[in-house]
């Protein structure tokens, strides 16, 4: 599953202000027509219209009229699938990131899609761009073994709560919600 293959990797931005890099902890995938959860789930909309196209696109969605979402998408172009990253450890950009509004702990600056979306400077305008080349994009970092990462439920969603599509690198603090924390243990084969 693409969520799990994300973990480890590093989420980067060329800003004007400079680089803001992260190693990414934390990530939930979204399956399309088969997943109530899913933006696609209804099908294709001028809003969701990139999660139909290939892997490797941003996917930004604006929600509660105050974060912008990153999602990587991760299907076959036709077919929809997203990965929304949930968390992420900082590796560059302190200065950038705090400047953007959060004076919290370093561990918790990217601690949720939200906090991700504001550090990154992320816009409706970031919607579709390729993160396989440009200023926004992931690098390789170092995968994550199986057996570090832990499973849960996703957060913040009313539908397909029975799904385990929510993943995160074990003891990592920049875990976003509840049950992947840093005494998370390993779940059962996801």
């Amino acid at each position: 599953m693409v969520a799990k293959d994300l973990l480890g990797r590093t989420l980067f931005y060329r800003t004007p202000q400079g680089l803001i890099a992260g190693r990414i902890v934390e990530a939930e995938a979204y399956t399309g027509s088969s997943d109530p959860a899913s933006h696609a789930y209804r099908g294709r909309t001028a809003r969701n219209a990139v999660m139909f196209g290939p892997a490797g696109f941003a996917y930004v969605y604006f929600t509660y009229g105050m974060h912008h979402c990153l999602n990587v998408t991760a299907d076959i172009p036709g077919s929809a699938g997203a990965v929304l990253l949930r968390g992420l450890e900082p590796l560059a950009g302190l200065e950038i990131i705090r400047s953007r509004g959060d004076a919290g702990p370093e561990w918790r600056l990217l601690s949720g899609p939200g906090k991700i979306g504001r550090a990154f400077g992320l816009t409706l305008s970031d919607n579709g761009r390729d993160l396989t080349s440009g200023p926004l994009g992931i690098a390789a970092g170092s995968p994550v073994s199986v057996a570090k990462i832990a499973a849960a439920p996703r957060v913040g969603i009313t539908r397909g709560l029975e799904k385990r599509y929510r993943f995160a690198v074990i003891g990592s603090r920049s875990v976003s919600g509840p049950g992947l924390g840093p005494t998370a243990r390993r779940a059962a084969r996801s």
